[in-house]
């Protein structure tokens, strides 16, 4: 790891004008995986901005029936909350399916969403990778990529995002805040857009700027989601990222769906939210014809490759298996 200098930020005023007078800074909140980066040569900055002391560690129910999460929030205490617990179970869940007990009592809620890929080819700074030296090639598409995207990807990338939770916050249409700029006013933008997908340009991850500061996240009043759930496959039984994970959410009214919310996890370079299956479900008679046909449907889209094949059938039996335990629906 090269030297670095470190300044710890008291206001988001400070720790913005930090990061625009230096372009190789980084925010700092838990660490938990810009500094393995660091350790990897994969990340380089001259200056880590400290941003664990701003005031950005509230969870507070909003006027309309919402919740509002600071960014500073460690993750095991988001998952511990009762308003979250009660109201959007599948965010506690996916908290809970990741990493081990003492990251998730360091890491942040803003520095999850910011969570680089795990790809091996990404963290290997011997190898080629376009998402970290553009235009140096993806060998990922011919070499390893078992745990790779089937959905989203392009000839330049194929890398997943690593986050569980950000899989259930998409699936509870979250918004994510920001403040970025002179002024520094911030502004919503919704999960589904804040990640991007790779196209030609796969280092660009997020469609904010890149010095932007993120301070909160907020949850609507989502009445489905109190009934949510987050299921995690992985190769062994913890602490392990998933190969395919489902946060899902369905109301059935006298046997129809009146109502689904659906989001996959390590299939895409983003968390995948399955719009395709949410409105080939709406209207239809609960059953496991329609899970599979839905999960069918947003999986016609997917451009696999010999190694992560089985992520079809994987994700397949995640979307019919949720479904039906959450509707009732037995074989």
């Amino acid at each position: 790891m090269r030297s670095f200098a470190y300044q710890r930020a008291t206001e988001p005023e400070s720790a913005l004008a930090a990061r625009a007078a230096n372009a190789d800074s980084r925010y700092l909140g838990g660490g938990t995986n810009l500094v393995d980066l660091m350790k990897l040569g994969v990340e380089t900055p001259d200056l880590l901005i400290d941003v664990t002391s701003l005031s950005l560690t509230d969870i507070t129910e909003t006027s309309d029936g919402g919740v509002r999460i600071g960014a500073g929030v460690r993750n095991s205490d988001l998952a511990a909350h009762p308003l979250i617990r009660r109201r959007y179970p599948a965010i506690a869940q996916a908290i809970l399916s990741g990493a081990s007990g003492q990251l998730r009592n360091l890491a942040t809620v803003g520095g999850n969403l910011m969570q680089r890929t795990r790809c091996a080819y990404f963290t290997d700074v011997t190898k080629p990778c376009n998402k970290r030296d553009p235009g140096s090639g993806c060998p990922a598409r011919t070499g390893e990529h078992h745990n790779l995207a089937i959905l989203g990807g392009s000839t330049h990338c194929i890398a997943t995002s690593p986050s569980d939770l950000a899989v259930a916050l998409v699936a509870c249409d979250a918004v994510v805040h920001v403040r970025e700029g002179s002024d520094s006013i911030e502004r919503a933008v919704p999960i589904d857009s804040f990640r991007t997908l790779p196209g030609n340009h796969p280092e660009r991850e997020t469609s904010v700027d890149p010095a932007a500061l993120i301070t909160a996240l907020s949850l609507p009043a989502l009445p489905i989601a109190a009934a949510s759930h987050y299921r995690k496959v992985r190769e062994r039984a913890s602490y392990a990222f998933a190969i395919g994970s489902i946060a899902a959410a369905i109301e059935v009214r006298d046997g129809v769906v009146t109502d689904s919310r659906i989001a996959y996890g390590a299939v895409a370079p983003v968390p995948w939210r399955a719009h395709r299956a949410e409105a080939e479900l709406l209207g239809k008679p609960a059953g496991i014809e329609a899970f599979e046909f839905a999960a069918d449907t947003e999986l016609s889209a997917a451009q696999p490759l010999p190694g992560n094949a089985y992520k079809l059938g994987l994700i397949r039996n995640l979307t019919v298996d949720v479904l039906s335990k959450l509707s009732g629906v037995t074989r």
